[in-house]
């Protein structure tokens, strides 16, 4: 007795889900254009929902700082150089600086030693703050901007206890 194995293999390829090559280059055309127009009609979306709303910033460092209800202290610093920090009683955790004629929002890290330790990645720029005095670093150059930078109350005279 003689077994013809082709209807066999055939029946089986079709039960497991296996697409037969003639059956396959038709539907990868009608996919590939039925994709073609969904990419369009999802670029077309795309576009007129960036009309419609502003542009988020990619990142936190971008974000122009809101500082028109923060608490401003001038700081003066060795050099004759001066920087403003702009702190907001309810966000602990990010101070606005200005250095020069460019203002920047900078997030708090943490440290290992207690000091007050403010990063804007984007930038470089990474303020410390301790009791004494702060400091403005640019670590992308791997310099100091200004050392020595003192509040008016931390320059005022201490009154023995």
């Amino acid at each position: 007795m003689k077994i013809n194995f082709l209807p066999a293999v055939f029946l089986i390829a079709l039960s497991a889900g296996i697409a037969i090559p003639t059956a396959s280059a038709q539907t990868a055309s009608h996919t590939s254009s039925h994709t073609t127009k969904k990419a369009a009609k999802s670029s077309k979306k795309k576009a007129e929902t960036a009309k419609e709303e502003p542009a988020a910033p990619a990142d936190e460092d971008d974000e122009v700082p809101e500082i028109g209800s923060s608490q401003a202290t001038e700081m003066t610093c060795e050099l004759g150089n001066k920087l403003t920090i702009y702190r907001n009683a309810d966000d602990n955790n990010h101070i606005a600086l200005r250095w020069k004629k460019q203002l920047l929002r900078l997030k708090r890290k943490e440290t290992t030693t207690g000091a007050n330790r403010f990063e804007n990645r984007k930038y470089g720029w990474v303020w410390i703050d301790i009791p004494t005095k702060g400091m403005l670093l640019d670590a992308k150059k791997g310099q100091q901007l200004a050392n020595e930078c003192k509040s008016p109350e931390q320059m005022a005279p201490k009154s023995p206890a």
